[in-house]
């Protein structure tokens, strides 16, 4: 990328992680990472009804309805949806909380030493998203809505503690079909970054270039990306297609797509199932920058980001055709 501070790979993006790393975060992480598994969910368009959310709480698997058959192979925490609880637009926003389960995305850690997990708080800022998004008319759903992965994963899927290269790989076009699935109009994947220099901060959109509906993914990310640093008042470090993404890949396969598997195009082999609608991957701070960590991890701080993008997308949706 043009910005020579711009983050290296988290194993989201495209490569797994080391060997050595592996090792590492199996130490760290074996004695929580565990792979929940819930068999009440499905993509119908019909949700269990409204149990008495408060607008921008936190969704609860109690909503969910039963998995659909045609997205096999999921966690059945995995790809759910939920009804609105106010009004009824007729429009389905995808969440898409990266990590989960066996890859916990950046590590990053508080001034007082208080490790934060991408994954984690990805996952907390998609709830309460989606809880926003339900109130205002939108049928939601979601990725993920407990620590797992999305796909279901076999032993041969982890490798020391850590996912492997082709576990992921699978993931995240589960993901991808995920979104297909729902019918959904727009899909946010929600991240946070990370770098090895602690003072690095502040806020980058992502998007692909390369599908048919190019300018809908630029407008989106820009909605997004005003949005969040409006709200956030970090550093605006931009908005980015995905091809100038300074990241290693999980295989030469993944290097010559050079593209982010859950927003890019077709490529036989690799993604097969692409996602057919605009999309946009957000990075609203550093998790690796001690005070953004504090933000991205405080509940008031994931209710700023959650407000945020909630703005960027209906600025998005309600904006001209």
């Amino acid at each position: 990328m043009a910005n020579s501070r711009n983050v290296p790979l988290r194993t989201r993006r495209r490569r797994a992680p080391s060997a050595l790393l592996r090792t590492a975060l199996s130490l760290a992480l074996v004695a929580t990472l565990a792979l929940v598994i819930n068999r009440a969910i499905d993509l119908s368009g019909q949700a269990a009804g409204n149990r008495g959310h408060i607008a921008g709480a936190p969704v609860k698997a109690a909503d969910a309805v039963p998995q659909q058959p045609s997205v096999p192979g999921l966690e059945g925490s995995a790809c759910v949806s939920y009804a609105p609880t106010h009004g009824h637009l007729d429009r389905t926003v995808y969440i898409d909380a990266g990590h989960g389960g066996l890859d916990p995305g950046v590590v990053g850690t508080t001034a007082s030493g208080r490790t934060v997990l991408e994954k984690d708080a990805a996952l907390t800022v998609a709830l309460r998203l989606a809880g926003l998004l339900r109130s205002d008319g939108y049928r939601v759903v979601m990725a993920r809505t407990q620590d797992t992965t999305v796909l279901k994963l076999s032993a041969a899927d982890s490798n020391y503690g850590a996912i492997t290269s082709s576990a992921e790989h699978r993931d995240l076009a589960a993901r991808a079909a995920c979104s297909n699935a729902a019918g959904a109009n727009v899909l946010v994947s929600i991240h946070f970054d990370g770098y090895s220099d602690p003072s690095v901060g502040g806020t980058e959109t992502f998007y692909d270039a390369a599908r048919t509906f190019a300018a809908a993914n630029r407008l989106l990310a820009t909605d997004l990306q005003a949005a969040l640093v409006a709200r956030l008042g970090a550093a605006d470090r931009g908005v980015w297609t995905d091809d100038q993404l300074a990241a290693p890949t999980l295989t030469g396969s993944g290097q010559s797509y050079n593209h982010l598997i859950e927003l890019g195009p077709l490529s036989q082999g690799w993604v097969d199932n692409p996602s057919q609608m605009p999309g946009a991957l957000v990075e609203p701070l550093f998790v690796t920058n001690p005070a953004e960590a504090l933000i991205a991890s405080d509940p008031a701080g994931q209710q700023k980001i959650a407000e945020a993008l909630e703005s960027g997308v209906l600025k998005f949706m309600t904006g001209p055709a």
